[in-house]
């Protein structure tokens, strides 16, 4: 069983810097790929970055050049490092995973995100 859990949310001001981190137990090189999501309230959750098992990154284009996802497998850990925050990046982020043997995705519990202007 996989069990993702995020830890590095807060209060930020605008323009700071913020690092989530999700760590899972579990086998992460069965997931494949591992995402970040985002819900800012009253809104839908949206999909902003994934990484490949090897590494392979994908952003939304909103938050491209701002922020960047990375995972250490030997670690077991996935990472989303937000720079330049806004507060309309205040909402909660989601680590998720998808994994191929299980088929399906898994949630962690979400970090709760807020920069203040």
């Amino acid at each position: 069983q996989v069990q993702l859990v995020e830890s590095g949310g807060g209060l930020v001001q605008a323009g700071g810097s913020l690092r989530l981190s999700c760590v899972v137990s579990g086998d992460i090189f069965s997931l494949d790929p591992m995402e970040w999501f985002y819900e800012a309230t009253g809104k839908q959750r949206d999909l902003i970055a994934t990484i490949s098992v090897g590494g392979r990154p994908n952003y939304a284009d909103y938050i491209k050049g701002r922020f960047t996802i990375s995972r250490d497998n030997d670690k077991k850990e996935m990472y989303l490092q937000m720079n330049s925050l806004l507060p309309e990046d205040t909402g909660v982020y989601y680590c998720a995973a998808n994994s191929d043997v299980a088929k399906r995705r898994y949630w962690g519990r979400g970090a709760h995100v807020t920069v203040s202007s």
